[in-house]
């Protein structure tokens, strides 16, 4: 849905929208703008260039997808976008989608290329200003132009395989760029001086946005969509719900009523943390949820992963249907739904981004909700939702807090949920974490937890044979929590650690260290 366009153009100066045509990267690319300065938000593939022209954009940006141009009921866009009389960077399917409207013919590749490949780049100005003649670029394409003849375009940079790596009109009429590759991720090394040269060069952006003009501008949001009706939070402790309470406190003071529900498949004392820090710290309205013999109830002999999110979402869409009846006017949901939540979960604006996997709180949620949603970090990743909690005075140890996955150790338990089982891999969790501190590397790492894996091996102890779990550790880094690597954690640190989870959880004699990487593997294992 495209956003409010009179609403936009009043608060930011300086806007450059991306039409999302289904990548799980599209708001990678929103947010590589904001991160130079300049507002950015998705829009739908759809939208008309009358409607895109109101928003007096600085640019405009084309989002890859996973569809071929070619394809029955590919995603497309109004051809006049490219008339517009603005700056217009095509990335890959965006650029594929544009050189066939412009008249250029597009095909299946011969040789597909998918990672790193080596651009070799003929124009070293405008684009490519300052970036080396041969540069590292990340690729994921099957199709790719193949003839450029009568569309006024000509190649600016190729690799070995792909002739047109980067495109430019030579139509006064188009001012249109096109890269075949991913400037927006981390694996193309230039790729942050790309989009700059796009937006201070050519879009003559003079980069005035700050994340206090998003909460100025959400805030301002949300007490229009709200009006006097009553909101309630859905709290988890977790950075992300925090920051929302924080924001829609700020928005609408005491229509603001916080629940949080104990559904029994929490880390060690975190119901104690949530209570003592938005009660004293925050002064908010909380109402806590004791649900820990339903949610366990509901779990019961489920192992398939994605019906774990499904029950766990309905379990907590009745405890807040249920806590609303002694809520006057409770109108609304807020949630802390982050954007690789929902662009995992299916949910872009093409309608085609593919499901990694259900998030409790974008594909779980029924169709029958009874609450209105809010949800004011939805266009936001991780790093940004911190930079916001900063701006809105949220204390450190929350801001920098670890995430948390909304089913909890539903998914940190492989497999069936007993009680045992959630005990087992808290008390290992807090061995992980407790070492993590005390070694420095908490700040230093995104997001470090225990598994609890649905096997058992042999082992020895105290000269006996033993037949006990086994506890995987997960430590990764990551800016966005799109793509993530594994933490190098020290060896003597795994050491202690794995020494004391032997020692200290009964049960457990065996622990193993995950060096996946995301991608091909996710985060977390469920």
């Amino acid at each position: 849905m495209t956003p409010n366009i009179d609403k936009l153009t009043a608060l930011h100066k300086e806007i450059v929208p991306v039409l999302d045509f289904g990548a799980q990267t599209a708001q990678l690319i929103c947010r590589r703008v904001r991160d130079a300065g300049v507002f950015s938000v998705l829009i739908s593939p759809d939208t008309p260039a009358e409607e895109i022209r109101k928003m007096n954009p600085k640019g405009i940006i084309l989002s890859g997808g996973p569809s071929s141009v070619t394809d029955d009921g590919a995603p497309s866009m109004d051809p006049k976008v490219l008339e517009l009389g603005v700056p217009v960077l095509g990335i890959c399917y965006g650029m594929q989608l544009s050189c066939h409207l412009l008249g250029a013919k597009v095909t299946p590749a011969d040789h597909r290329e998918y990672g790193r490949a080596q651009l070799h780049i003929h124009e070293p100005s405008g684009l490519f200003d300052a970036v080396p003649d041969s540069t590292q670029v990340w690729m994921s394409h099957g199709d790719q132009i193949e003839d450029l003849a009568g569309a006024h375009l000509v190649p600016i940079a190729s690799t070995e395989t792909c002739p047109y790596a980067a495109v430019k009109s030579t139509n006064p009429a188009h001012r249109f760029l096109g890269v075949q590759f991913h400037p927006e991720v981390t694996h193309t090394p230039h790729g942050v001086d790309l989009f700059r040269n796009f937006l201070y060069e050519t879009c003559k952006c003079t980069g005035i946005w700050k994340m206090s003009d998003f909460a100025e501008a959400e805030a301002e949001r949300v007490r229009e969509l709200v009006g006097e009706k009553t909101v309630i939070c859905g709290l988890s402790g977790g950075v992300d719900s925090s920051v929302v309470a924080a924001l829609l406190h700020k928005a609408i003071g005491d229509q603001l009523v916080c629940v949080f529900v104990d559904n029994g498949l929490l880390r060690k004392k975190e119901r104690d943390l949530v209570e003592h820090t938005f009660r004293d710290h925050f002064h908010i309205d909380l109402r806590v949820v004791d649900a820990r013999a339903e949610f366990l109830g509901d779990l019961e002999g489920i192992e398939d992963p994605q019906e774990k999110r499904k029950r766990i979402g309905h379990r907590f869409i009745e405890c807040f249907k249920d806590a609303a009846k002694d809520i006057p006017d409770a109108h609304f949901l807020a949630q802390g739904t982050l954007y690789p939540d929902v662009i995992e979960s299916g949910h872009g604006h093409a309608g085609n981004s593919a499901n990694i996997k259900l998030h409790h709180n974008v594909g779980g949620l029924p169709e029958e909700l009874g609450f209105e949603l809010v949800e004011p970090v939805r266009e936001l990743f991780k790093d940004e939702v911190r930079a916001l909690g900063t701006v809105l005075g949220v204390p450190d140890q929350i801001v920098w807090r670890h995430p948390f996955p909304g089913p909890g150790l539903a998914v940190r338990v492989l497999g069936e949920i007993t009680e045992e089982k959630l005990e087992i891999v808290r008390n290992a969790d807090e061995i992980l974490l407790e070492e993590i501190v005390a070694a420095g590397l908490y700040r230093k790492t995104s997001q470090v937890f225990a598994v609890l894996l649905p096997v058992q091996s042999v082992g020895v102890m105290g000269d006996g044979r033993t037949y006990e779990r086994v506890v995987a550790l997960r430590a990764v880094e990551t800016q966005d929590f799109m793509t993530a690597d594994w933490a190098r954690i020290p060896f003597d640190v795994l050491a202690r650690i794995s020494t004391r989870i032997i020692n200290e959880v009964r049960g457990v004699n065996r622990v193993v260290y995950d060096i996946s990487s995301k991608p091909p593997a996710t985060i977390e294992w469920e």
